[in-house]
């Protein structure tokens, strides 16, 4: 599965707490904090690296909340061009902002000393240069292949331009002293490059902390949701074509006359309006509820009142970050039987179902009215429990650290 790899630097996992503590400057080029992919990811490794002892400088935009841990300070850029929002994938949006974060990080090493330079993202570029100039070592968390975003956001189709991005990418590993990835086909992708001894397979499966809820909490949202007791699939993150919603909807269609609701949590703006016209015009007004986009903090609470959960993702090649929490919840599983999802899940904790109407369908149905669904979700949650534990995590960073310093072995 995901979580394991033949890798010889493995033996450093032995030791979770680093030998000292090291003074990182962070680059995140990301609205952070918001409640979307790579800034979430962000949050957790900010989290491990202050729990493990290290400081942090966080250099990341001028929009989004601020979050608080020991030793991690966040040094935003300045609003220069009065930019207010940035849509997630690439955007032209970026380029300014990436240039102030790039002066700002330089500044940064000008003005003080750092052990080692961790980034995100197209941060790998500058975090490449800035460590070369200065000679310390930098580790990439590679949160996607940035070539491959271009295809999967539909954002050009030039040839010069992909071409332009691989060779960042390529230019960004080669360089890279430890290389994060999210999942087993960035691993693919980094192997085939020839980096796999400088790699390290880290999943984002840590969740947020979150109240407990109280059986009353839950049977009056249950109530809100579904007040004719039907039951409730759950869809969590954002809106964007490549998620599926479409499909998600025209499977709802297919269950028209089942008592099943369906729960859509997440969207925000235009992209929220225009799921709530599409389910108007489909007809389906009376077997949908919304949320709008809500606090990660609260989505388990929304877990907690459904009957099954669904990732109808239907292009990329990434795991979809809520796969592991859902794995985590008991309760069923139904994603399309793509590489996305197959990485990761099979047939014995999840369902998988073709991506189509009727194939998402059927999926659905046996997760909500046959007992096979169940049985995958007590499944699911045993390999979860025992294989995506915060220790386990925190060894990862500090073997991707330990491998930046070259104290690797193998």
């Amino acid at each position: 599965m995901c979580g394991r790899s033949s890798n010889p630097v493995l033996i450093l996992m032995k030791n979770k707490t680093p030998s000292r503590s090291l003074k990182i400057l962070m680059l995140a080029p990301e609205p952070f904090f918001q409640p979307r992919g790579t800034p979430i990811s962000i949050y957790f490794r900010l989290k491990a690296l202050s729990d493990l002892g290290h400081r942090v400088d966080l250099i990341t935009y001028h929009l989004g909340e601020d979050k608080h841990f020991p030793n991690v300070k966040i040094f935003r850029i300045p609003d220069l061009f009065g930019i207010k929002r940035i849509k997630i994938g690439p955007s032209f949006t970026k380029l300014p902002l990436d240039i102030l974060l790039c002066l700002k990080a330089s500044w940064k090493m000008i003005t003080g000393r750092y052990d080692l330079i961790f980034s995100h993202e197209e941060g790998g570029w500058a975090g490449s240069v800035l460590a070369r100039t200065w000679r310390v070592p930098h580790v990439y968390d590679m949160h996607s292949s940035l070539p491959q975003q271009l295809n999967n956001y539909e954002f050009t189709r030039s040839s010069l331009i992909a071409g332009i991005f691989q060779f960042l990418e390529r230019m960004v590993l080669s360089s890279s002293a430890g290389i994060i990835v999210i999942c087993p086909d960035l691993r693919r992708t980094v192997i085939k490059e020839g980096f796999e001894k400088k790699t390290v397979l880290l999943e984002n499966f840590i969740d947020f902390d979150h109240p407990s809820h109280s059986a009353d909490e839950i049977r009056s949202k249950k109530i809100l949701i579904a007040p004719q007791n039907e039951k409730i699939i759950l869809y969590a993150g954002n809106f964007q074509p490549y998620q599926g919603i479409l499909l998600l909807l025209e499977a709802l269609a297919e269950l028209k006359d089942r008592p099943v609701k369906l729960l859509l949590v997440g969207g925000k703006g235009e992209e929220l309006e225009n799921i709530k016209n599409l389910v108007h015009r489909m007809d389906l007004g009376s077997k949908v509820f919304f949320t709008g986009q809500v606090p990660p903090s609260d989505v388990p609470l929304f877990i907690e009142v459904t009957d099954a959960l669904v990732s109808p993702r239907i292009s990329g090649t990434n795991t979809p970050l809520k796969i592991y929490s859902f794995l985590k919840s008991g309760k069923p599983l139904v994603a399309t039987k793509l590489w996305t999802h197959t990485q990761v899940l099979n047939e014995k904790i999840a369902i998988l179902a073709e991506p189509d109407a009727k194939g998402m369908a059927a999926g659905i149905h046996k997760a909500l009215f046959e007992t096979e669904g169940q049985k995958r979700a007590d499944a699911a949650k045993a390999y979860a429990d025992r294989e995506f534990t915060y220790s386990k995590y925190q060894e990862k960073i500090t073997m991707v650290l330990e491998m930046a310093l070259g104290k690797a072995k193998g």
